[in-house]
């Protein structure tokens, strides 16, 4: 018996005979020379006796009848993902590296997108894996501190990823964090009462900017749950004197074990190993006048003022925040230096704590603000603040500070350690939805987060308009909130 396929293909091969008897078809109208004959084709036979249960039903001939099958659904693997573009072009068309959506399983309340680019300029690649998947790190930041619970990890990945575009697709040039700023609009000298400070507020989704006061926060936010840095600034400019009579300044930087501090000494060409200095001793020369000293007893000098500052300050708590709590800072998080008793009891913040160090403060130097290193700060979250911060709808970040220590738990899931994370134009922001900040001096790292978050043209029209209304500029001066 001829299978239907044989069939068709003689009745094929009889008709194209034809055409070309006729000679109607010089070249073919089947688009080839005179057919070869085919290899003749039979249908498959059908199952044999041993092959057919009593129900009729056909099996596979290498079980034995009467023996019941089992058969177990089938599931995805446990570290299935979705094919990835190439990461090879991450730092030069980061536009083409969006994120795409894909299908999963998890309760999503917010429904972002499934997979979310990971990593900005200057930073390794790190791409968020979703469904039928487990996490995909290409990367991190850092050795292993205190680590957040998968679980609690997961479902803040899953919900509460943010989504902002970036419009960046080149480098930052270090004069792009350049603007003029009129000396008169440093602030010297803190306002009384903290809150009477001015706030100009810049709405992201229309670039709408209002003017208002700081006492106005509480009725401008929308729920967000706001984040402050609870670091206290240590007392730690010390002015002493070597035993020839020559003066020394010496700044705490940071504490690095019971009683050995970092610190910049000053001036330092002529100090040496083993010179007492007072209650200092010189450990280690460090380079670029870093010290490791040895302290006896506890810091009592006087507030590290910036050097942009030349006003005394009478009251050294007005450079501490209301809500300092934890030792450690040479310089105070000057976001949070506007809010007062009442403010904090209002917005109910959350804290974490970044012991803030010069590093920040530096001057980027290199053409290309992502050459710009830092040598990291250290920080620490409490595990029950982390999970209100993964539970939150929308988080403001008060300071720079505070961002940083977010969005390196964000990406590590470590709740303490170093963090050396670099806030440049082109960052993915992960857990910040707004930020409020004080107006920062050129070349600063912390003008680059601005930048990051709000967009550089943005950030340099905002800051043209905060110059045009004489708001006040750095540490003692006015705030920005971008909503």
């Amino acid at each position: 018996m001829l299978g239907g396929g044989v069939l068709a293909d003689r009745l094929a091969l009889g008709a194209r005979r034809q055409i070309l008897d006729r000679g109607d078809d010089p070249r073919g109208v089947f688009g080839v020379a005179p057919l070869e004959p085919l290899e003749p084709r039979v249908d498959a036979l059908p199952a044999g006796a041993d092959e057919v249960d009593e129900d009729r039903e056909v099996v596979d001939p290498r079980v034995p009848l009467g023996k019941e099958l089992a058969l177990e659904p089938l599931e995805p693997p446990d570290h299935l993902v979705h094919e990835t573009p190439d990461l090879g072009d991450l730092a030069s068309d980061r536009e083409h590296l969006g994120a795409q959506a894909v299908p999963h399983g998890r309760f999503d309340p917010c429904r972002h997108r499934g997979l979310e680019l990971r990593g900005g300029l200057g930073e390794r690649g790190d791409l968020l894996a979703r469904a039928l998947q487990g996490r995909l790190q290409l990367g991190g930041l850092g050795p292993s501190g205190g680590r957040v619970g998968d679980s609690l990890l997961d479902s803040f990945e899953s919900g509460f990823v943010h989504g902002r575009r970036t419009t960046l697709l080149r480098p930052v040039d270090a004069t792009d964090l350049d603007y003029d700023l009129p000396s008169e609009l440093i602030a010297q000298t803190p306002v009384e009462p903290r809150d009477s400070s001015r706030l100009l507020v810049h709405r992201l989704e229309t670039g709408q900017i209002e003017h208002h006061l700081f006492s106005e926060l509480p009725d401008l936010l929308g729920g967000e749950l706001v984040v402050v840095n609870d670091t206290r600034v240590v007392p730690g400019r010390l002015r002493l004197r070597r035993s020839t009579g020559g003066a020394v300044e010496v700044l705490l930087v940071e504490e690095r074990g019971r009683g050995v501090w970092e610190a910049l000494v000053r001036p330092s060409r002529r100090l040496r190993i083993g010179e007492r200095l007072g209650a200092i001793e010189l450990v280690e020369a460090l380079g670029d006048g870093r010290w490791l000293v040895r302290l006896e007893g506890e810091p009592s000098g006087e507030a590290p003022l910036p050097p942009y500052i030349h006003a005394r300050l009478d009251d050294p708590g007005r450079y501490q925040t209301v809500y300092a709590r934890e030792p450690g800072s040479a310089a105070a998080p000057t976001a949070g230096l506007h809010l007062t008793p009442r403010l904090v009891a209002r917005l109910d913040p959350v804290r974490v704590t970044l012991h803030v160090g010069l590093d920040t403060f530096r001057p980027v130097t290199e053409a290309r603000v992502e050459d710009h290193e830092l040598h990291g700060e250290r920080y620490v979250v409490a595990g029950a603040a982390w999970r209100r911060i993964a539970a939150a709808e929308r988080v403001l970040a008060v300071g720079t500070t505070s961002v940083r220590v977010l969005e390196t738990v964000a990406r590590t899931g470590e709740l303490s350690g170093r963090t050396r994370l670099f806030v440049t134009p082109g960052f993915e922001f992960r857990r910040v939805d707004a930020l409020l900040t004080n107006f920062h001096l050129p070349r600063s790292t912390l003008l680059a987060l601005v930048m990051a978050f709000v967009g550089v043209e943005e950030t340099r029209e905002l800051y043209r308009t905060a110059i045009a209304e004489r708001y006040r500029f750095y540490s003692f001066g006015d705030a920005m909130l971008t909503l």
